[in-house]
Formats: C-alpha cells, structure tokens, sequence
C-alpha cells in the first residue's frame, strides 16, 4: 500500500515541478523517485500484509511484479527526455500520466476486491487512451487513440459485466471469499460466465486472438515511445492480473476452461508470427510478435499452481529485450515519417553499438541463447509439458523457428545493406537505457535463479 501511495505521490509531484518551473529537473526527480519506490517495494518481499479490508494485498506475487513495472517505467521515463519537444503539451503532463498508469499497474497485481481490480483497468486503460492520441498533430496518433478507445471501452465492459456476474453468483467482491466459494460442488452458472466475460476482456488487454485485430493498427499510429510502453509494460500487467484472477478463482480445475486457453494460446502464436512475416513496418512487425508472444505467455495458465515464476521470468525477458529494441528504433526512426526496415539499413556499420543491441533483443525475443528469452521459453516449455500439454509445445517450437525469419529479416537489412543516411549525435540516455536494458536480459539468461526463485 505504501508502494501505491508513493507512486501516486510522484506523479502529483511532477505537476507541481511544472508549476513552478523545474521543467529540466522532472525527468531526473522522477527516476529518482522511482528508485526510491523500487527500493521501498522491495523491501516488502517476504512480508505479506493487506489493507483496507483486503482491498490492496501485498505478497511475493504482487511485490515481484511491481518491482518489475517500476524498473520498466524508469526505463520508459528516461526515454521520454527529448522525445516530446516538438509536441505541444507540456511534458509534465506525459510524465505524470506514465506515473499515474504505474500506479493503475501496481493495483491490478495487488488488489484482493474486485473493485479494486476493475478500477486498477482502467487507470491503466485511460492512460493508454490518452497517450496513444497525444500527437495530436499526427492523423495516425488521433486514429490509433480512437481505435483503442472505442475497441478498449467494449472491453472494459465486458469485463464490468463478468465482475456483475460474479457478484451476483457469489454475492461478494473480496477475492479470498470468492476463492472458498469457488471450491463449493454447486456453483450458480453465473460464475463460470462471469470468469469467461472477464477472460475474454482481459484477452483483449493482452492482445491474444481473436482480440488482437486492434493492436497491429494502434501500435504503428501511437508516438513510438508510447508504442513501447503497449508492448512491454500494458502487455505485461495484463497477463499478470490474468494469471492471478484466476489462479485466485481456481479456474485451473476446469478441464473445459484450459482447452480454451491451449487454443487461444496456439492460435495467438501462430496467427502472430504468421503476419509478422509480411511486415515491412517494424512497429507492426513487433505488434504481431506481441501477439506471438502473448501465446507464449497464456501457456503459463495450464499450471497455475506452479507456473508463477516461470510467468515472471518469461515477462521480464521480453519486456527488456522489447525496451532494448524500441530505445534503438527511437533513435534510427526519430522525425521519419515512417518507421519500415528500409530506415535500418547499413545500422551495422553506421552504428555498431545500437545494432548490435536491437540484434541481442531481437535473438532474444527469437528464443536465440545466451539471452535470457532463451531459457524463459525452455522453463515455460518444460513446466507445460509437466502439465501434459505436449501439442501446445510443439506448436510453440514450430512458431519459434517461425519467428526467426522475421527477426532475421531486421538483422540483415542492418548489416548487408548501404545505410540510407549517417545519423549524428548519440543521446546519452537512449544509450544508457538500451544497454542497460540489454545487460539485464542477459544477466538474468545467465543467472535465471535470480528471477524463478522469486516465485519458487
């Protein structure tokens, strides 16, 4: 609960930074902050407590989580310096609404009532909203904003409806007494339609098919940078919140229930990679392998009980190879009008290091070791298999070797193609986070227990 108070805090305090002026100083003060709220987050581990009659809940879980969502948004913070000086809205407005959204984040993966979990969505999802429009210059950012909205607020809906079900079957929000329910022989049948209402919105949120018609459109339309944000930190709190609701739920009892989640799971996997395929827009590309991924991610719901960290494990490896790849597409695409392969050409030999880094994300997100998306697939692999889900492995195999064309196809344009143009200048802090956010991927590739023992 602290955790959440101090993130609401830090986003007040960069409105008021612009009241008074300190516009250089709100990028700094507010990674500080972050830091500071990492470190108080953390500190919590291994000391469960709730708040507000089990309103918010801290566990393993929920600290494991957040800590990840705080290190995401410092990352996407510190992008944020440079990027919006040719918008017209002050950048302490951005900045506050990522603080904000964090904040939306930390609440999906620590409530214990149904109010909070629906009112976490959509602090999360209103940011989204007004972030994918925020160019208001660009037709494109005002479509994609539109598409998500309207596409956003169905599922939100849906979901409203699932938690009206749900209460009405059970007559409660708390989650701990929905759980002894849920155990009961006889349940009322609007319980199974409430968990299914919620599921399919909460697929919406992930992206996984057939919901993800959405995203392809609105991850090329929005600011790059809050593309990234769709990709990494939005993607990861929702199958997140997912895993828990129904882990809290007992859903994994339902033999019915995970044959849905093996065929959403292996449709999302094949569908995404097979339209990433014929992608010349590297945001759209990324937005099917999002889908790809997402597949990848929903296997972890055939195991609830013991697939928890190999959850996290597997979302902190894509999430840093996926801010790694967009700090680098920042730098190379920054005032194009476009954002498609051609612009990556000769990358290799004008700048090796941010080639370089974009290729280690790349191989990442492709299951290629030393990286850490190498090891998080094998766990993953390993743990459904336990399950007894051979067939969805071996799609998950297939769709891998897939997903190497793809990648492979941004890597060779960057290194066996004339570069268009030479950029000049290096920003500091584009450089810092894509290393940084490429050392972390392979720190934990190396070092996996540093993440599975979280959960263990």
């Amino acid at each position: 609960m602290t955790t959440l108070i101090a993130i609401i805090g830090l986003g007040v305090l960069c409105l008021i930074l612009e009241i008074f002026d300190f516009r250089k100083a709100i990028i700094p003060i507010t990674i500080i902050g972050l830091l500071a709220i990492l470190g108080l987050t953390v500190s919590e581990f291994n000391s469960p407590a709730t708040y507000y009659n089990n309103m918010i809940t801290v566990s393993n879980f929920s600290v494991s989580f957040s800590s990840l969502f705080i290190v995401l948004t410092i990352f996407l913070v510190a992008l944020s310096h440079n990027f919006y000086d040719n918008h017209q809205s002050k950048l302490s407005d951005y900045i506050a609404i990522k603080i904000f959204l964090l904040s939306g984040a930390v609440a999906m993966v620590s409530f214990g009532n149904l109010a909070m979990f629906f009112l976490g969505i959509e602090i999360l999802s209103i940011s989204l909203y007004i972030l994918a429009a925020s160019n208001r210059i660009n037709v494109k950012s005002n479509e994609a904003g539109m598409k998500y909205f309207l596409m956003g607020s169905f599922a939100s809906g849906i979901i409203l409806f699932g938690i009206c079900m749900i209460y009405g079957a059970m007559g409660s929000f708390d989650i701990i007494e929905i759980s002894d329910m849920s155990q009961s022989a006889e349940l009322p049948i609007w319980f199974p339609i409430g968990i299914v209402l919620v599921t399919i919105g909460m697929l919406f949120k992930i992206a996984a098919v057939p919901f993800h018609f959405w995203a392809p459109d609105v991850y090329e339309g929005s600011p790059t940078l809050t593309t990234a944000l769709m990709s990494t930190l939005a993607k990861v709190v929702a199958i997140a919140t997912l895993y828990k609701l129904l882990s809290s739920m007992h859903a994994d009892i339902n033999y019915s229930f995970q044959i849905v989640v093996v065929v959403v799971s292996i449709a999302s996997m094949t569908v995404g990679n097979i339209m990433a395929l014929r992608q010349v827009n590297v945001k759209r590309m990324l937005a099917f392998s999002g889908i790809s991924h997402a597949g990848f991610m929903l296997m972890t719901l055939l195991s609830l009980s013991t697939s928890a960290g190999s959850l996290l494990y597997y979302t902190s490896a894509y999430a840093l190879s996926g801010i790694a790849a967009f700090s680098v597409i920042l730098y190379v695409c920054k005032n194009r009008e476009n954002e498609d392969v051609v612009n990556f050409h000769g990358l290799g030999k004008t700048n090796p290091l941010l080639a370089a880094i974009l290729t280690g994300s790349l191989l990442s997100m492709a299951g290629i070791p030393i990286f850490a998306g190498f090891f998080a697939k094998l766990v993953l692999f390993s743990q459904t298999i336990q399950a007894g889900y051979l067939v969805v492995v071996i799609f998950a195999v297939i769709n891998s070797i897939i997903s190497v064309g793809y990648y492979f196809k941004l890597i060779l344009a960057m290194y066996t193609k004339e570069p268009n143009e030479v950029r000049s200048g290096k920003p500091f802090l584009i450089y810092a986070v894509a290393v940084v956010a490429i050392l972390l991927n392979i720190i934990i590739g190396l070092f996996p227990s540093l993440v599975l023992d979280l959960l263990a």
